[in-house]
């Protein structure tokens, strides 16, 4: 088991996020890290715990957007 960035929330977020990339991996993206196996679930792991792949947050985009506007 890999450690959790403290970027992820909790366990849940850990392994829905890794479930999605590792469907984005078995779909022919290339993978963000060299990693000593082939499976696509070992690798999309491997990203998140590494913080190569995060939640994608639409309201933090919003917020982001905003302040732009506000300077």
């Amino acid at each position: 088991m890999y450690k959790i960035p403290e970027e992820v929330k909790n366990k849940y977020e850990f392994v829905t996020l890794a479930a999605k990339r590792a469907e984005q991996l078995q779909m022919g993206a290339p993978p963000r890290c060299d990693s000593a196996s082939d499976k696509v679930t070992v690798i999309a792991q491997e990203e998140v715990a590494t913080g190569r792949v995060t939640a994608y947050d639409p309201e933090q985009e919003t917020a982001d957007l905003e302040m732009e506007e506000e300077e």
